[in-house]
């Protein structure tokens, strides 16, 4: 898969479809209608909410640049079939710096409300796991330089929430 394409459930790609339209349809007439109606209360240097809606405006336009790249490149469907070998998409569990974890590796947008934790498959941990099969141990070096061992003990293909 090329760097910059996301694995997405059809489930995670039409939830992220529907918050874009949100978005750049009734959310930004109802934030532009905000930011008049806090402009016509006057002297914008002193006035609270024409700078909180302004920030809200800011965050959700950011929103917006990030779910239209992220679904330009995604790719859409079931996760590959998983064959013990660890990519994006699929739910790992492994002993990291000692402690067993299960996580999904992918996107956080793939796992939407799940409680499962996420990791980025261009993360540290990610780079270093990706390819490696059940039994299979590395190691990878932390943001903070430590160096962090990790095991895989079980790996199986993301099915949803």
């Amino acid at each position: 898969m090329p760097d910059d394409v996301t694995w997405l459930t059809q489930e995670a790609y039409d939830r992220l479809s529907e918050e874009l339209a949100y978005l750049t349809g009734p959310w930004r007439e109802e934030i532009a209608k905000r930011i008049e109606a806090a402009r016509a209360e006057g002297d914008l240097k002193e006035n609270g909410g024409y700078h909180a809606a302004k920030d809200e405006q800011g965050r959700q336009e950011a929103r917006i640049r990030t779910l239209t790249e992220l679904l330009r490149n995604a790719q859409v469907g079931e996760a590959p079939a998983s064959d013990g070998t660890v990519g994006p998409g699929t739910v790992v569990t492994a002993v990291v710096a000692g402690e067993e974890t299960t996580f999904l590796l992918g996107s956080r947008e793939i796992a939407g409300d799940s409680e499962l934790d996420v990791y980025s498959d261009k993360s540290p941990l990610g780079l270093a796991i990706t390819g490696l099969s059940v039994g299979d141990s590395t190691e990878y070096t932390a943001p903070n330089g430590r160096s962090i061992a990790v095991s895989i003990v079980a790996v199986e293909r993301y099915a949803g929430q």
